[in-house]
């Protein structure tokens, strides 16, 4: 049965369905990332789980740390199963040939299919990988650097602290064939630490935040596909996404053009009332984009205004972001960060 939105989660994962331990692992891995995610997922799928992200509520460590380990162990054992292994080679063989036949052979293979140390190192990106190993004591990155292509591991060596270069090379230059068993412990604690780092240390929630975090890091393409489909099914969540997804201080992202759409738009009583508490950046950026004379009076408003009620002054600036939100959605201003830079304006 699915579950109610905030309803409180099972202490069990196994009793989680598959949509709700699809949101926990977007929250697990930060906003980030689960824009990157979503981006690969059917459209049906990924209204269905931003849906259950909104509604997911506080999610408990244990129950968080249970959800990325299962995926891990899940993504560890897909990608050995393709790989193949001497296992599955010593299977065939033995239905394909004699028993001594089959272990000479095996034998004769099993020298040149040994699995390479740091194998699941070998396939990550050298700027992710710098991250995951850089706090590691330098002889633990000399061992790393000499199982990686040299073009991977200079790349990874650039990236350390110049002191730390230094000692990682002295170690590689001293090294010598290191026991097995040694490279062994070594990989499995690194590849034990790896499935560790998707894991926060403090519990998170979901909820129309968090979904809001992550549309905001979307492309503008992949934002919009999902909200239209929310919207269809649930027009209040919508509306709640997109007035937390852009706040009034964001504004300061919107181009020189846009502002001044945006202006032709705003009364100055307003637009004083709205800037009130605005930074000092935004205000800047605003004032560029009108002639001196109307900038001299909209801070003379400001000046002369009073105290003022925070309500009123937000009610101000939901309304200058609903035009600019609206002046966006048809193509008359560009926000920085939002795949406008990808955009061409006729």
């Amino acid at each position: 049965m699915p579950r109610k939105p905030n309803e409180k989660l099972p202490e069990d994962a196994s009793k989680l369905d598959g949509v709700t331990k699809a949101a926990i692992l977007l929250l697990a891995v930060g906003t980030g990332n689960a824009s990157k995610i979503l981006k690969l997922l059917p459209p049906e799928t990924v209204e269905e789980v931003t849906r259950e992200l909104a509604g997911l509520g506080r999610v408990p460590r244990a129950l968080q740390d249970a959800v990325v380990s299962e995926f891990y162990s899940l993504t560890m054992a897909s990608q050995y199963a393709s790989e193949g292994n001497l296992e599955y080679a010593k299977r065939i063989l033995g239905e394909s040939m004699e028993g001594k036949q089959a272990e000479r052979v095996l034998a004769q293979i099993q020298t040149q299919v040994q699995k390479t140390p740091f194998a699941f190192l070998q396939r990550a990106e050298s700027e992710n990988l710098l991250t995951f190993i850089q706090e590691e004591h330098p002889q633990t990155i000399a061992l790393i650097l000499c199982h990686l292509p040299h073009h991977k591991a200079a790349e990874i060596l650039a990236g350390l602290a110049m002191q730390k270069q230094i000692e990682v090379i002295k170690r590689v230059a001293n090294m010598e064939q290191t026991n097995p068993e040694v490279i062994r412990e070594v990989e499995k604690g690194l590849e034990g630490r790896l499935a560790n780092m998707l894991v926060q240390s403090m519990e998170k929630a979901g909820g129309v935040p968090t979904v809001s975090e992550i549309l905001n890091l979307a492309d503008r393409a992949t934002e919009k596909a999902i909200l239209e489909g929310l919207e269809a099914e649930d027009a209040d969540l919508v509306e709640q996404i997109r007035r937390l997804m852009f706040v009034f201080e964001d504004i300061k992202m919107v181009n020189d053009k846009g502002i001044q759409a945006v202006l032709k738009e705003v009364d100055n009583e307003e637009l004083s009332l709205a800037l009130k508490t605005a930074s000092d950046e935004l205000k800047g950026k605003v004032f560029k984009n009108m002639s001196e004379r109307a900038a001299q009076l909209i801070q003379e408003d400001m000046q002369y205004m009073g105290p003022v009620r925070i309500s009123d002054v937000e009610a101000a600036q939901q309304r200058v972001v609903d035009i600019v939100r609206r002046l966006e959605e048809s193509g008359d201003l560009v926000i920085e960060g939002r795949g406008g830079d990808q955009e061409q304006l006729v």
